[in-house]
């Protein structure tokens, strides 16, 4: 039995490289090892050639015990994965009548036949035991090409990968002792805080063993990951609740979810659970807000609408909008902003109206007022109306600044709620 050591990724394939294709392989990988608590330090990404291959390899075999390889199974010349392992290794390639058999199969299942290529695909190392494909062509292999050495290979497919991976993949490293151990993470996200000052912040946890604390930050968020290591998911779990709880403490109003949770769907639920209903109006933005909102399942029992008011024509004829005060102070202002608020709440008669009104870039900004500026609108219950002004800058562009006005109004209104 194999004493359980440290996995390696490599992904093959050119199109990967010239970022043609994600690499969402490498993602499911990575999250499916911690699952089962085995250590992966590294991951690579390599073309379709056979001597860069063989470089990875000749690095990975003296680091890692077990090699997860995704990519170059097919039928076409460029998929060259396990004749590249059968040379590097010195092994002659062996034809599995059994594999050329279930490929002709499902070729006849679909009205089609067999090529010539495809039979490149039942030829597999001597001495490596076939991982099955049960919805493609192309079979993988369990290989021990030395001892303390195990080869995974999957097709690039995702969906074939995945399947490969829970069907075969897992119940065969746990039969030689992988995954005895179990990695549970729990992240917490964060919003209003920079990633800088949230790590000042909780200095001390940053050098724990076990659990881990780890900062970092994408799309203007902050995430804490907490990461524990122990005999069971549970018990991995009981080393990483007080952690939490200290670390939700320290992060006070500025945590605002853990895991999948996101703005919207917290806001959601702290809408739904008061029996309090939105509306939006937004400009700058242009439907980004509506769509971050919608894309929470059952949205439509406390979101009403939203009007996308682009023009100040539309400003004032949806949104009562005063065109004394876009002549006066400009559309994007605090004052445009809070009567879009108060408009689209007393328009669509909800408990709640945001309003998102800035200057999204490239151009059309200057010296008062840059590309970046964005004013978020507020109108609520008795009377509330509140505005806030953001400047989120033009280095990063136009998308990074109407994500950020969008996810910044539903924060405001996270915190009003609270």
């Amino acid at each position: 039995m194999m004493t359980p050591s440290s996995a390696e990724i490599i992904c093959v394939g050119t199109e990967l490289l010239l970022g043609d294709i994600l690499n969402s392989n490498a993602q499911f990988l990575a999250q499916q090892l911690a699952q089962l608590g085995i250590p992966h330090y590294y991951q690579t990404v390599v073309g379709d050639n056979p001597s860069r291959l063989k470089k990875v390899l000749a690095v990975a075999c003296e680091r890692s015990r077990l090699l997860i390889f995704t990519g170059g199974l097919g039928p076409t010349p460029d998929d060259l994965t396990i004749a590249t392992l059968a040379d590097f290794f010195d092994v002659p390639l062996v034809e599995h009548p059994a594999i050329v058999a279930d490929i002709q199969q499902k070729y006849a299942s679909r009205g089609r036949e067999m090529t010539p290529s495809n039979r490149k695909q039942a030829l597999l190392p001597e001495g490596a035991e076939v991982l099955p494909n049960s919805s493609g062509t192309a079979p993988g292999i369990i290989w021990q090409p030395r001892p303390g050495l195990t080869l995974l290979t999957f097709p690039g497919v995702p969906v074939e990968m995945r399947l490969m991976w829970q069907e075969t993949a897992v119940p065969y490293l746990r039969s030689q002792g992988w995954g005895q151990a179990a990695i549970h993470s729990r992240t917490l996200r964060f919003w209003g805080i920079a990633e800088s000052a949230l790590a000042e912040r909780v200095a001390p946890f940053l050098d724990m063993q076990n659990p881990t604390v780890a900062p970092y930050a994408n799309h203007g968020e902050v995430k804490l990951r907490i990461s524990a290591r122990a005999e069971s998911a549970v018990a991995a779990q009981q080393l990483i609740e007080p952690v939490e709880e200290q670390l939700r403490h320290i992060g006070g109003i500025d945590c605002y979810g853990a895991d999948d949770e996101s703005l919207a769907s917290v806001v959601g639920d702290r809408l739904q659970g008061m029996q309090a209903t939105l509306a939006i109006a937004e400009s700058c933005t242009g439907g980004g807000l509506g769509q971050m909102i919608t894309s929470i399942a059952g949205s439509s029992s406390y979101f009403t609408g939203g009007i996308i008011s682009y023009a100040n024509e539309v400003k004032m004829s949806l949104l009562d909008v005063s065109a004394e005060a876009l002549a006066t102070y400009g559309a994007v202002s605090s004052q445009v902003a809070q009567q879009m608020a108060v408009g689209v709440r007393s328009r669509l008669s909800t408990t709640w109206g945001l309003s998102i009104t800035g200057i999204a870039g490239p151009a059309g900004g200057n010296e008062a007022k840059p590309v970046g500026l964005v004013h978020v609108g507020l109108a609520g219950p008795n009377g509330l109306v509140e505005s806030f002004e953001h400047q989120f800058g033009a280095l990063r562009g136009r998308a990074w600044i109407q994500r950020l006005s969008a996810s910044t109004a539903l924060d405001h209104l996270r915190r009003k709620l609270l």
